[in-house]
């Protein structure tokens, strides 16, 4: 294990150990709630090239207080048990924080998807799934897998065609993975989910006007400035809606190549549309490169999010955060020394398990879709539409005024799959920040959000165990 998945897996243990020590659950009750429930190490031999390669790989399922339980599949080079076990401890948190009825999983193989072709990950991919079949490790009732670090829904289509290969006669097969193409049978605003869930989870700090005198910031996203490190799909996303719906300033970015910098701001898109053209953000236009790739930790901002890999802000840097919020977008990007040093110089953190949560949200409404078999809003669009169509019309006749067609089409237009998404992830994202502040300032021990939303998740898998009649 390298010294940086011991500080995840350590810091995963550690912020366990502080909240539980807030809370009046049985110390029995909470030592089954902290262990993995069930951990399935393999190791599969796949064709690549002219010879065949052992594939070392993992799932991992923490908590069977409820099921299905929920999580994604990672493919990096960096792989190992720990890591895997502390990422499924945290989707089981971050699932009882956002009411998603899911215990918490997490897939990984020890692969970097960089170093072999398509068809090679191909091959990889469904002999993973035949691996999970064999154990029954995956299905919709038992456990459903997801994308993370390294794979997309290119991969969730390959598991879920190798699950309908071996099981082609169950009626519910789709909703053995999340996280697919919309045209199978996968939903509208997934891959955006986790950035949005982040820029709604910011809003709503934003609008807290307690949280905001603690750190003399001024309510509402509009104008403030903000730094991510890691341009994948969370990040992107994080930085495209946070620019365009919170009109946030973007002042610096980050990835595995280096760090810009730009003090009147980035357009996101174009530097997508940058990297995307030549394999980096360096040489952007208008922009600076800093001397060091790590230096975006120091940049001074009024929002830092880290949106790649856990563990990027240490000890050893966490003095250098200027930024009065950090917003975790990553899993366990902040170690908890580190997030001890930040708390202690004045900022919030807002924490993974809440703050990146928008994607086992959208998923869980993937998986809802696909045993209702029923795409949303196929059922009340257009009744909806022609219903305010003769709400307009009936004001038009009472009035003797015309609406325009815009304002009309506006007013009259039902909602389509992606406006249901949305909107559910935003009352969700929204409804949990509030729970997480009523333990917050409810209890005087607790002095940060990382603790208040360990805490919330703790008492609700606590409360599931009870009723199932576990622990009495």
């Amino acid at each position: 294990m390298s010294s940086k998945q011991a500080k995840f897996f350590e810091s995963v243990q550690h912020n366990f150990d502080r909240a539980a020590s807030y809370t009046d659950i049985h110390p029995g009750l909470l030592a089954q709630i902290k262990v993995c429930n069930a951990v399935y190490q393999m190791n599969f031999p796949v064709k690549i090239g002219d010879s065949y390669e052992v594939i070392e790989a993992y799932r991992v399922q923490h908590s069977h207080h409820r099921l299905p339980t929920k999580g994604g599949i990672r493919f990096s080079h960096l792989v190992d048990q720990e890591e895997v076990m502390a990422l499924a401890a945290l989707m089981t948190y971050k699932c009882a924080i956002v009411d998603v009825p899911f215990g918490g999983a997490k897939g990984g193989v020890k692969v970097s998807p960089r170093a072999y072709t398509a068809e090679e990950l191909e091959r990889i991919t469904r002999r993973y799934t035949v691996e999970l079949i064999r154990k029954n490790f995956i299905g919709p009732s038992i456990d459903v897998p997801a994308p993370d670090y390294g794979t997309g829904e290119r991969e969730m289509a390959w598991i879920l065609d190798t699950y309908q290969t071996f099981k082609g006669g169950e009626i519910d097969a789709t909703g053995c993975v999340t996280g697919k193409p919309v045209r199978q049978n996968g939903i509208r605003g997934r891959t955006e989910a986790t950035g949005r869930g982040v820029f709604y989870g910011l809003r709503e700090v934003y609008n807290e006007e307690k949280m905001l005198k603690r750190i003399g910031a001024t309510k509402g996203l509009a104008g403030k400035t903000m730094v991510i490190q890691g341009m994948g799909n969370v990040g992107s996303y994080t930085g495209l809606i946070s620019q365009n719906e919170g009109d946030v300033k973007i002042i610096g970015l980050s990835e595995i190549e280096g760090t810009i910098y730009n003090e009147k701001g980035i357009d996101m898109q174009a530097a997508l549309d940058y990297r995307a053209a030549n394999g980096t953000i360096i040489g952007l236009p208008g922009s600076t490169s800093l001397p060091n790739r790590g230096d975006w930790v120091g940049i001074e901002c009024d929002i830092l999010v880290p949106a790649a890999l856990e563990s990027v802000i240490t000890e050893d840097n966490a003095h250098l955060v200027k930024a009065k919020v950090i917003g975790e977008a990553a899993n366990g990007p902040i170690t908890s020394k580190a997030a001890d040093i930040i708390i202690k110089n004045g900022s919030i953190i807002i924490p993974d398990m809440y703050l990146n949560a928008g994607g086992v949200t959208v998923s869980y409404f993937e998986w809802l879709k696909n045993l209702s078999h029923m795409r949303f809003g196929r059922m009340d669009k257009r009744f909806n539409h022609n219903t305010y169509e003769n709400i307009v019309s009936t004001f038009e006749n009472l009035t003797g005024k015309t609406v325009g067609n815009k304002e009309r089409e506006f007013i009259t237009r039902g909602a389509e799959e992606v406006d249901l998404v949305r909107s559910g992830l935003e009352e969700t994202m929204i409804n949990s920040f509030y729970q997480i502040m009523e333990v917050y300032h409810g209890n005087k021990k607790i002095k940060n959000l990382r603790d208040a939303a360990f805490v919330t998740a703790l008492n609700k898998v606590a409360s599931d165990y009870m009723t199932l009649g576990v622990f009495p």
